[in-house]
């Protein structure tokens, strides 16, 4: 009999806890791994493991050791430095790997979007626009806007963020799922001129997105950063059925 192979899930997304579910029901052993940015993170089904590999060497070494056979990284659009360490460790290891990474948000008709490359691109920008500023672009780029003096902020945040800070600014600890009627009461009790996302894709925040288009404000949207090239599905369907193709062979 084979010795049974785990699937390696690198989550924290909505995406990677329904995959982490679809392929605990098929039967498949999986293990979830979690970054530990968040102090109460939602906890996916089946086994879990919290923390970095040691960069990619590490990581092949934790895909050897563990008899991993599938990688899928379901990880934030954003979450650079595991992806990169995934990539290089699986090739290194010879394990294959999926990109299980939800569809990026596209302006439509009323959206008056602003597309920047960098979060400090994102500070200028804004400070451009207005004078009450919406950052829901996390906690950890909040320093990229400590220089911005003459403007109030409001940083919906998870975890309680760390300094350096914009002398002006207000914290509200939230996560989603988030509705437009939510939205639209935040930015009109705030009387907020101006948001600030990141291109995180994705239905559990939109709807900020749709609010500010009601309101007519202006959005920065900061793009995604370049992965490195590897098989790709925007769907958690087709990613279960992809590692049960690759188990099976």
């Amino acid at each position: 009999m084979a010795p049974v192979q785990t699937v390696l899930v690198l989550g924290g997304t909505a995406e990677a806890r329904a995959l982490a579910a679809e392929l605990t029901e098929r039967g498949v052993h999986v293990v979830s791994s979690l970054a530990g940015r968040v102090a109460n993170p939602r906890l996916p089904v089946g086994e879990v493991r919290v923390g970095g590999f040691g960069g990619p060497d590490g990581f092949a070494r934790y895909l050897t050791e563990n008899r991993v056979g599938v990688v899928v990284d379901a990880t934030h659009p954003f979450a650079q430095r595991i992806g990169n360490s995934a990539v290089h460790g699986a090739a290194v290891a010879r394990i294959p790997l999926l990109r299980l990474a939800r569809r990026g948000w596209t302006a439509g008709e009323g959206d008056d979007w602003h597309w920047v490359g960098s979060l400090e691109e994102a500070a200028t920008k804004a400070t451009q626009l207005g004078e009450r500023i919406f950052l829901t672009s996390g906690r950890q780029g909040l320093s990229a806007f400590a220089g911005c003096t003459g403007q109030w902020f409001l940083a919906r945040c998870v975890d309680p963020p760390e300094p350096p800070l914009p002398p002006k600014i207000e914290i509200l600890l939230d996560r989603g799922p988030y509705d437009v009627p939510g939205e639209l009461r935040l930015l009109d009790e705030h009387c907020i001129d101006v948001l600030v996302t990141k291109d995180s894709g994705g239905t559990m925040t939109a709807a900020k997105l749709v609010a500010a288009r009601m309101r007519g404000i202006p959005v920065v949207v900061v793009r995604r950063p370049a992965r490195p090239v590897t098989e790709i599905v925007e769907d958690v369907t087709a990613a279960a059925d992809w590692v049960s193709a690759r188990l099976a062979r």
